[in-house]
């Protein structure tokens, strides 16, 4: 069998090249005009991109203002204060036997909120009337001795005139009688004292009761039934007041004025008050007076604001502000009204409106603006208090468009 000549068999390497040739110019031919589609679909996407995605805005909440903003010329904190206060105790050092108020209990002067025990100045108060009526019934004794010593120098002036008794005799009868006498001023006095002990004696049960100083509402209770009661709490475990309270009819706001606006505060200026508990409540009042020193410290002044309107609800120790007014506030400008950045109105088809953010898109919604309020403006009509509105909207937004809020 014949051996294949493998030396014949050979790649034509001239014609590979050439193939290889012509497709290398066909890929040439074709590289710029893909370039120039690749570009073409970046520029669809980046510019789809941009059409659709939300415009970042920057938004301000409609709130509620109040048109004596207009007429600030300076405001100040402080804390509503009883200028009326007690913290009541007894005189007497006891054990307390009763309390008949709690926390909030309203009293007038001179109850009886609370009793110590009271069984040994009782006995002691029994004492001093005994006495009374044992001086008493000396003076009565001695009233008669009295009497019978005048009838006994009425007839010794008889018998002497008659001469049948001596002069010593008479002389003794008279001395009997200046005697009585002497003594009833002596029975008188006694009473006198014994009546002043019993006074002493009531005064000591009367200290065991707690009264009422003035008309107000208990605060605090600082003692209950059991606890021993001094007047300068200085045993162990005593204590001093049995409770704190106020007159609810004194309560002023303190607060603090700078002294470098001082000029700006006088007495009987009008303030409007704004308690942190009572946030949609305004209520009126007026500078009473201002504590002639300066708190070197805070450089400033505390100033005295009573309220024209009390109200049940105002308690002491609240946080308030205080609002100095240039005016009087009259009642149809006491409410709050709608307000709105002025720089969220902005005029589209010849009327003003705003652009209301609602599910990420705008609403756009015709308003009717009113006047300033401080740095506010009233809406009389549109958006709601608490909706979300465009801040310096620009001319491209639209109604309905998409927008996300800028952080």
């Amino acid at each position: 069998m014949d051996t294949p000549d493998l030396s014949r068999l050979k790649i034509d390497r001239t014609k590979t090249a050439s193939i290889r040739s012509r497709a290398g110019s066909r890929w040439k031919g074709l590289a710029p005009a893909l370039l120039v589609v690749g570009a073409l679909l970046t520029a669809a996407a980046v510019y789809y991109r941009m059409s659709t995605a939300p415009s970042k805005v920057e938004t301000v909440t409609v709130t509620m203002a109040y048109p004596s903003q207009s007429f600030t010329v300076l405001n100040a904190t402080g804390y509503v204060v009883a200028q009326r206060k007690a913290a009541v105790a007894s005189k007497a050092t006891g054990r307390l036997v009763w309390l008949g108020v709690q926390e909030g209990s309203r009293v007038r002067k001179d109850d009886v909120i609370a009793r110590l025990e009271d069984l040994d100045v009782k006995a002691t108060r029994e004492q001093a009337a005994a006495n009374v009526q044992v001086a008493r019934a000396n003076l009565a004794q001695g009233q008669a001795e009295q009497k019978d010593a005048q009838t006994a120098l009425k007839r010794s002036q008889g018998l002497l005139a008659e001469g049948f008794v001596s002069q010593a005799s008479h002389d003794i009868a008279v001395a009997r009688y200046d005697k009585a006498t002497a003594q009833i001023a002596s029975l008188q006095a006694a009473i006198a004292a014994a009546v002043a002990n019993l006074r002493g004696a009531q005064v000591g049960v009367e200290q065991t009761l707690i009264r009422a100083p003035f008309d107000g509402v208990v605060l605090t209770k600082a003692a209950n039934v059991g606890d021993i009661v001094t007047p300068f709490s200085s045993a162990l475990d005593s204590k001093g007041a049995v409770v704190t309270m106020a007159d609810m009819t004194t309560l002023e706001v303190e607060a603090d004025v700078s002294e470098s606006s001082l000029s700006k505060v006088h007495i009987g200026q009008p303030v409007e008050i704004q308690l942190d508990a009572l946030p949609d409540k305004r209520f009126r009042g007026e500078v009473s007076r201002t504590v002639p020193t300066v708190d070197r410290s805070k450089a400033t002044v505390m100033t005295k604001i009573r309220f024209l309107e009390p109200d049940e609800r105002v308690l002491p120790e609240m946080s308030a502000k205080a609002a100095f007014l240039s005016k009087e506030v009259g009642d149809t400008e006491r409410t709050a009204r709608p307000a709105v950045n002025p720089a969220a109105i902005t005029n589209r088809g010849g009327r003003d409106v705003v652009f209301v953010v609602k599910d990420g898109k705008l609403v756009e919604v015709p308003i009717e603006a009113g006047a300033k309020i401080g740095d506010l403006v009233e809406i009389r009509r549109g958006p709601q208090p608490g909706e979300k509105v465009v801040l310096r909207p620009i001319e491209k937004l639209r109604d309905g468009a998409a927008v996300s809020a800028a952080k």
